[in-house]
């Protein structure tokens, strides 16, 4: 008998070697392979269609599909389909397909031909071969089944809003064992949804407007603006002159003290009274409404935070939440809108965009370190006026930093945003450069941002450091939020603009839920008095961007708990701690900014100035602050 050929070294990719070890010696290697390489198959089908342990392997699982229909047949009659979806039929002829869904496993026949010979019962495995083989073959199929959809479509079944809500609802109704059960077994369901494999699909029209509002920002705000004034306008007269022709016929409706309610519904939660907290969430959801006005908007988002906390579901709730991530298109959607309803927004990108031109007098380079840069909705404007400025456009270079995004694209997000600036740059003219990093913000360093000594260096960071861990959290080492501002120190840069939210996030959560209802309740109001009560986009807003941080403050705790506001003046000396000195807020920039939300938004928005720090607000409190650091060259205290 002629010695088997040479083993294929296809997987290792070195010079074939004549078969002398162990078939565990190539184990791991081919594992390595067949992971790293997708045509691995391909190629050694190609180069050893006739190699005897390929054909001897093979022979032996078509025996097992042939054994394993004729027992499936046999214990359950023309039993062909199993439940998961794998269809058996057609083995014989070759294919096995699964759910009909394409994938198919080739198999030779019984009858193939091995060699010239006709010689098969080396082919043939044993009897105990063949039982061990079915054995294991059925029982794999069985764990298998239990990581596939139930449905016959690759889609996650991810856990919906109001499903959670309605699962919590019984939960607290329902009391005792059943309750628990309906909290573990929501558990099970979201975790299990999140662990399915789907592919991501491009939303339609997302690109397109992208590139829209990165080229025409400030004329479609302009057009929402005037549209949504119109409107607003409209409301208003339809308003009085309902009252005036009702009179006095109409008798006044009760009112209802809804945060008074719900600060109530608190306490109870706090102090450990389910049943009384209950009752208050009854009463809250009799009035509350997603779609009513500023308090049953508020009322609604609040309640459901609260009933998520007395369920012990927080975590769940959000987690679910942010796995049913908004689209790509309702987000921008919603920007716009935000855009044209409230300054906060236009102040922020004014005073970042005229502190980047002060500081890039007389030079050509220009470096910007973007932290939670999002979609860059922040920065055509300023590209745009970088491109008519005086002696030439300068080279801008962009650093996005962004947090991997939950699936299987982690960079998805700021790859998009890389395209979309790049293309907006060359329609400017403006020479640019994207670079793009995902990881956590603390494990950034200066060595990781190639920073060249020609150019301005610019940290900028909008709203975003207030989710980064603090001190209540880590007591033996410096806080990440302190980390990264000693790592920003630790840049050198000729400014670092900073962008706050002002509130207070404190370990009790009677103070902490008290805090967030007020703040809270300007935001609700601020949109109530801008946009119409019937806009989808409003209803984004509320429920993706305010409403997902209000529950995470209310429901969460410990580290799931990401929403951790501190007030401007505790930034301050946090960042004076890390060895940054606060920059002289320019006159200039205070005017600008103070004529553009008097001439453009609601009389009741607030731009005021105190200790170096611009501040934006609704109806006098004061919800965002901005300022501009250096770095000292002192050491820092960290």
């Amino acid at each position: 008998m002629e010695p088997p050929p040479p083993s294929p070294s296809v997987y290792l990719d070195i010079p074939p070697s004549p078969y002398g070890g162990s078939v565990g010696d190539l184990v791991l290697p081919y594992i390595t392979r067949i992971l790293m390489e997708e045509d691995i198959d391909d190629r050694f089908f190609y180069q050893y269609p006739d190699h005897l342990h390929l054909l001897q392997a093979q022979q032996q699982f078509a025996q097992i599909f042939d054994d394993a229909k004729n027992l499936l047949s046999g214990e359950g009659g023309d039993m062909q389909e199993m439940h998961s979806g794998v269809s058996l039929k057609g083995i014989r002829g070759g294919s096995m397909c699964l759910a009909d869904k394409g994938i198919q496993c080739w198999a030779f026949s019984d009858g193939a031909e091995v060699d010239n010979s006709g010689d098969q019962s080396k082919l043939n495995p044993s009897n105990e071969d063949k039982d061990m083989l079915n054995f294991a073959f059925l029982k794999g199929m069985e764990e298998a089944n239990k990581f596939l959809p139930r449905d016959n479509e690759l889609q996650a079944d991810v856990l919906s809003v109001d499903q959670a809500k309605e699962t919590f609802g019984r939960s607290i109704s329902g009391g005792g064992r059943k309750g628990r059960c309906d909290v573990d077994k929501l558990e099970e369901v979201v975790g299990r949804a999140s662990k399915l494999m789907m592919p991501e699909l491009e939303e339609d029209g997302a690109r397109e407007m992208m590139d829209k509002i990165m080229l025409n920002s400030y004329e479609l705000c302009g057009e929402t603006m005037e549209k949504l004034q119109i409107t607003m306008e409209n409301m208003r007269a339809d308003s009085k002159n309902k009252k005036a022709v009702r009179g006095g016929k109409q008798g006044k409706k009760e009112a209802v003290d809804l945060r008074g309610l719900l600060l109530c519904c608190a306490q109870e939660v706090a102090t450990g009274n389910r049943h009384g907290a209950a009752n208050l969430l009854k009463q809250i959801r009799q009035h509350a409404s997603a779609t009513g006005d500023a308090a049953q908007r508020l009322a609604h988002c609040f309640g459901k935070g609260l009933e998520a906390r007395l369920a012990g579901t927080g975590s769940q709730v959000y987690k679910s939440l942010m796995a049913k991530h908004t689209s790509t298109m309702e987000f921008l959607q919603g920007y716009e809108l935000f855009m044209a309803a409230c300054s906060f927004k236009r102040v922020a990108f004014t005073f970042s965009s005229m502190t980047i031109f002060d500081a890039l007098e007389g030079k050509s380079k220009l470096h910007i370190v973007d932290y939670g840069l999002h979609y860059g909705c922040q920065w055509p404007g300023l590209l745009a006026w970088l491109a008519t400025k005086d002696g030439g456009p300068p080279e801008v270079r962009i650093t996005g930093i962004d947090l991997p995004q939950p699936g299987f694209r982690p960079a998805k997000r700021l790859e998009e945003t890389g395209r979309a600036l790049s293309n907006c740059a060359l329609q400017f003219g403006l020479p640019f450069k994207f670079h793009g990093i995902v990881a956590k913000w603390e494990t950034i360093r200066a060595k990781d941002l190639n920073i060249d000594p020609d150019e301005v260096l610019v940290v900028n960071d909008l709203f975003n450091f207030n989710t980064l861990m603090d001190e209540s959290l880590v007591m033996d080492r410096p806080s990440p939020r302190d980390v990264v501002l000693s790592n920003i120190r630790e840049m050198q840069p000729d400014v670092f603009i900073q962008g706050v939210v002002n509130g207070s996030s404190g370990p009790f959560f009677l103070a902490r839920f008290r805090e967030a209802l007020f703040f809270y309740s300007s935001v609700f109001d601020m949109l109530d008095a801008t946009t119409p009560p019937e806009s989808y986009q409003r209803l984004v807003l509320e429920r993706d961007m305010f409403g997902q941080c209000a529950l995470n403050t209310i429901a969460c705790e410990s580290a799931d708990r990401v929403e951790r506001p501190e007030t401007y003046k505790q930034w301050q000396l946090r960042n004076q701690r890390a060895g940054l000195t606060q920059l002289p807020l320019k006159p200039i920039i205070t005017k600008v900014a103070t004529g553009k939300v008097k001439s453009l938004y609601h009389k009741e928005f607030v731009v005021d100035v105190d200790q170096g720090w611009l501040l934006q607000g609704w109806k006098g409190r004061i919800l965002y602050a901005h300022s501009a650091w250096v770095a000292d060259h002192t050491s820092s205290d960290y």
